[in-house]
């Protein structure tokens, strides 16, 4: 070990799933122990998806994901979600939405 750097000599880091992701999208971000305050699942029409939409703690735009299946609720979890910003128009008015590409329970 090198004293002065306080590193193991020959050791390389890992880095995560998630340091990747980021890294390699630079469009992505990623918000940690967050609490869910909302999680609302509905069947897509003509589709075998379920829209899952959450609501986060201190975040006013809603987080939306797609699943082949229902899932039990994340209301009041603590979840780290990767994303990133999407604009949705609709009948003429843009709504923000952030699409979520990875999301786990802290």
């Amino acid at each position: 070990m090198d004293v002065a750097s306080g590193k193991i000599k020959g050791y390389k880091r890992v880095k995560s799933e998630r340091q990747k992701l980021v890294e390699k999208h630079r469009q992505l971000n990623q918000t940690d122990t967050v609490k869910v305050m909302s999680h609302v699942q509905r069947e897509e029409k003509d589709s075998d998806w379920i829209r899952h939409t959450i609501m986060l703690e201190g975040i006013d735009v809603p987080f939306i994901y797609r699943r082949k299946q229902q899932y039990q609720s994340l209301k009041g979890a603590r979840v780290n979600v990767t994303y990133y910003r999407h604009v949705e128009d609709v009948a003429g008015i843009e709504f923000e939405t952030m699409k979520v590409v990875r999301i786990k329970r802290s």
